[in-house]
């Protein structure tokens, strides 16, 4: 990785300094929500399906989590997440470039994800740019896909959080219950412009009870 490509950035509401490049995904807002609202515990083995840069465990880092691991499709994007991690940050993450459909490994306790948005129904939606496309669309990794996998990946009682299109909520609630996961706990982003509500943060419990928590709604300012 070619560090004089990229930009120094910073973690939104957080003192943590990252590297970020101009053709790949960028850290928004629902990249600080997610890494917000997930739960992270110190006895956690956390991992980041399509970790990118690295910036959601950049904010898990900051429990002290007992081991973080990133999979990306992307062996550039690989590359700088390692470097954001265990070069400037010093932080002994285990960075892995894999089809994380391929991925196998021990089963962890909290797995966290930005996955893409929106469906493929035709091939000239995708972004020429690759590492854009598989960020936004699903043609690497379908919803249905990513919940499938996420369950074999968790032990029970394993959480995993992610941020999703709020009209995908149901899709979400579903294909949890399909896998043997619970929703526990939700809470809806709206946009201060718009009425309806942009986005819905999740977390989900492999074997848990059924019930759910509504969080309060959160509001994003322009």
């Amino acid at each position: 990785m070619d560090l004089s490509q990229c930009h120094l950035d910073y973690l939104p509401n957080t003192d943590i300094y990252y590297y970020q490049h101009p053709d790949m995904f960028h850290t928004n807002t629902d990249t600080a929500l997610l890494g917000q609202f997930a739960d992270i515990r110190k006895k956690d083995i956390v991992l980041d399906i399509g970790t990118n840069n690295g910036a959601l465990l950049l904010y898990a880092m900051r429990k002290n989590p007992q081991h973080l691991i990133g999979v990306d499709i992307n062996e550039e994007a690989c590359e700088l997440a390692d470097y954001n991690l265990n070069h400037y940050h010093h932080a002994q993450a285990e960075i892995i470039a894999c089809d994380i459909l391929a991925f196998s490994h021990r089963p962890v306790s909290c797995i966290i994800c930005n996955p893409p948005y929106f469906k493929v129904s035709d091939e000239k939606q995708l972004n020429r740019n690759e590492y854009l496309s598989n960020a936004r669309h699903e043609a690497k990794l379908t919803l249905a896909a990513l919940l499938k996998k996420a369950s074999e990946l968790l032990v029970d009682k394993g959480r995993l959080y992610m941020i999703q299109r709020s009209d995908r909520l149901i899709d979400i609630a579903l294909g949890c219950r399909e896998n043997h996961m619970e929703v526990k706990k939700i809470q809806l982003v709206y946009d201060e412009a718009k009425s309806d509500a942009q986005s819905v943060l999740i977390e989900a419990m492999k074997s848990g009870r059924a019930g759910c928590r509504v969080l309060p709604i959160h509001t994003t300012k322009r």
